[in-house]
């Protein structure tokens, strides 16, 4: 291991020199308690390290040790119910070692080395292999099924192979190619920052529904894509963020928490284990792996935590399953950039942050998709990728909104003005857009109704009608209004209040599947129609907005998804009141 001796340093940022064959992201350990940093610059022969602790305490003098890796993470049975730290510690067993707060220097592996897996294999002696190839399975929680697959530059003829129970060391299988033999354990190393490979990437087409209407309705977003949540303080981009988390139909949740305040980490770290997954009845976090890097962590290892999140969640795409990943907040993750930048004396881009901040959010967030993975079984998985952003002021052209903006498909677009009316989800639906909107009406017509696209878009124009109608009525009163147009601002309001508003804290309404969000949105259109034939017979509007109906549709949100036969028979109801 190579020496080196500190110079400089500069907060999170280190100085050395003397370290030799040094490479760019090459991971070292800083001054005696061997603190974890990484190379981010080299200069001659001096090396600039951020340091993923806290440096008080170093100094001119004090050595550097290199390691001959960059910084990786272990991939293996383990990893789901885990609560790790920006650099895949494990915080849990670090707090039974060491208490509530992180000792510096402290050091606990990723993935624990002495649980005995259960591992069966599917591979079988003589078997030719690619990388990629499932060598067996292990059964790591009641809901998700651990593949243990060829890692990636690895292929030949299984030699051996044993079922049984092993530790993440043990070896499980022998692969022999032409000049070497492998011995295959369950645990991979990764290194953060370089993509894992895959055979193809497809284009997303499967709605990923999160049971909130807002978006998978009107903003909806595909398996595999990208999606950009920003908003000003307050106005809940981590609520949303939650939710995604929560009810997303991704077989495997990723949520990463970084530099949010500690209070919002402990929200989640104390509601995910309790929560039900509605899909399989079991405890989310039995799919789900948290990764906390609050605001008061050491920043570089902010910069870190979302290298960890995607390259964990990239390794279950690459089991063929749908894996949802939300980062909040990507804004503090550019915040870290721009401090590690500003001590390495780079010459600052627009406010301050480094000039390439839309080329590292792009590396990021292009590793979301839809693939082939790697295999011989052609197998396919997804990687959803959702980032909150948080502009200062709420002012959407500061540059860490553009740079994702520019990037990302989905923009959910969240207004501070919605929230002080009560109204949430806060998004705005005049500013929101979704460009997998063509791809998923396919869907939506195969899957759910045909004429769930065409209902959706109506919906939208009454919204975006009742806008331009409020400008009127804001310069000379609503009895300027027609009695069709009072109608459509009668209807944008029961979309709004009715279907649009959803509480995240009531059992029912907080979560819709999509036939239910469909028979909600039908029951609204249906009453507009009918009430619009009725208007054009001259039945008074006073009539209309009176009958009964308009109470059960406006109370149709909490009705459960087991009595969904119900909103049918608010349907014949209004089929019956509104008589033309």
């Amino acid at each position: 291991m190579e020496e080196g001796k500190i110079v400089k340093v500069s907060g999170p940022l280190v100085i050395a020199e003397g370290l030799g064959d040094a490479k760019m992201y090459e991971m070292v350990k800083v001054g005696k308690e061997r603190l974890m940093g990484e190379i981010i610059e080299l200069r001659g022969e001096l090396a600039s390290i951020q340091v993923y602790e806290e440096t008080a305490g170093l100094g001119p003098g004090d050595p550097v040790f290199s390691t001959g890796g960059p910084l990786s993470v272990e991939l293996g049975p383990g990893l789901l119910t885990s609560i790790y730290d920006g650099v895949q510690r494990p915080l849990d067993i670090i707090r039974d070692r060491v208490g509530n707060f992180i000792t510096r220097g402290v050091e606990e592996p990723g993935l624990n080395r002495s649980t005995r897996w259960a591992f069966e294999a599917a591979a079988k002696k003589g078997d030719k292999v690619v990388p990629g190839d499932v060598l067996g399975t292990v059964q790591e929680t009641a809901i998700i099924k651990h593949k243990v697959m060829v890692p990636p530059g690895v292929e030949g003829m299984v030699t051996e192979i044993r079922s049984g129970e092993y530790t993440v060391e043990d070896t499980i299988a022998t692969i022999k190619s032409n000049t070497e033999v492998h011995q295959i354990k369950m645990i991979q190393r990764w290194p953060v920052r370089r993509p894992r490979p895959y055979q193809e990437k497809l284009s997303p087409y499967a709605p990923l529904s999160s049971g909130q209407r807002v978006i998978d309705t009107f903003f909806p977003i595909a398996k595999g894509g990208t999606a950009c949540i920003p908003g000003p303080f307050g106005s809940g981009k981590t609520v949303v963020q939650h939710q995604f988390a929560k009810w997303a139909d991704a077989e495997i949740i990723v949520f990463i928490g970084c530099g949010e305040r500690g209070n919002e980490m402990t929200d989640v770290l104390m509601e995910f284990p309790e929560l039900v997954d509605p899909y399989t009845g079991e405890p989310l976090m039995k799919r789900t792996v948290l990764i906390a890097n609050t605001s008061n962590m050491p920043v570089a290892a902010r910069e870190a935590s979302i290298y960890t999140g995607i390259t964990i969640a990239e390794y279950f795409r690459d089991m063929g399953y749908s894996v949802s990943l939300s980062a909040d907040s990507t804004s503090r993750w550019a915040e870290a950039l721009r401090e590690i930048s500003g001590r390495l004396e780079e010459m600052p881009g627009e406010e301050g942050y480094p000039a390439y901040l839309g080329s590292r959010a792009a590396a990021f967030y292009e590793r979301a998709g839809r693939v082939r993975c790697l295999g011989s079984d052609n197998r396919e998985g997804s990687l959803t990728v959702v980032g909150s952003v948080s502009p200062p002021g709420g002012d959407l052209s500061e540059p860490v909104t553009q740079a994702t903006l520019r990037i990302v498909r989905v923009f959910w677009g969240l207004e501070d003005r919605l929230a002080y009316r009560r109204h949430f989800p806060a998004i705005n639906w005049l500013i929101s857009y979704s460009l997998y909107l063509d791809r998923i009406e396919k869907y939506w017509s195969e899957e759910i109704a045909p004429d769930f696209a065409e209902m959706r878009n109506e919906a939208m124009s009454l919204l975006q009608r009742e806008s331009e109608l409020e400008e009127i009525v804001r310069l000379v009163g609503v009895e300027s209004l027609s009695t069709g147009e009072r109608l459509i601002m009668e209807t944008a309001k029961s979309i709004r209040e009715d279907f649009l508003q959803q509480n995240a804290f009531h059992e029912v309404d907080t979560f819709s599947s999509l036939k239910k969000q469909y028979l909600l949105l039908k029951l609204i259109m249906t009453f507009h129609h009918y009430a619009k034939k009725a208007i054009e017979a001259d039945v008074p509007m006073s009539e209309i907005l009176s009958l009964p109906v308009r109470e059960r549709i406006a109370r149709a949100k909490f009705i459960p998804e087991e009595k969904l036969e119900e909103l049918t028979k608010i349907e014949e109801e209004i089929r019956m009141q509104v008589r033309v």
